[in-house]
């Protein structure tokens, strides 16, 4: 079991890791809208919010050495399902020909008031 972390995605703000590498998968922990500059949840509206995740992903991904082709399964925690498709539609430039495997649940709340957080898991 091997530990990921890396400057440039935020710091785990609690008792936990970026991302383990486990055998052959990666388990990066659920990501919210934290600039890895100031360590500062950024706000503002989903799409923002949800592009900052996605890039939080992507540095977590090079790190390990894998892009968004070897995510297997994410899972999208919407504060309101009513933002579904906003947030599908910035989900989905991250994206091309591969797909993974996808959850989304509406949750009563999220960290630092989060409207979205996203968590994944990689193949090697």
């Amino acid at each position: 079991m091997q530990m990921i972390e890396t400057d440039k995605a935020p710091k785990a703000i609690g008792p936990y890791s970026q991302a383990v590498k486990y055998e052959n998968l990666l388990f990066i922990s659920g990501q919210i809208a934290i600039d890895p500059k100031t360590q500062e949840f950024i706000g503002g509206d989903v799409e923002k919010q949800t592009e900052r995740i996605m890039e939080n992903i992507k540095a977590i991904l090079e790190e390990a050495g894998l892009n968004f082709n070897h995510l297997i399964k994410t899972t999208i925690y919407l504060k309101n399902i009513q933002d579904f498709e906003k947030v599908n539609r910035v989900y989905g430039r991250y994206f091309t020909e591969h797909k993974p495997a996808r959850a989304t649940v509406e949750v009563s709340n999220l960290p630092k008031d989060a409207l979205v957080e996203i968590e994944a898991v990689a193949g090697i």
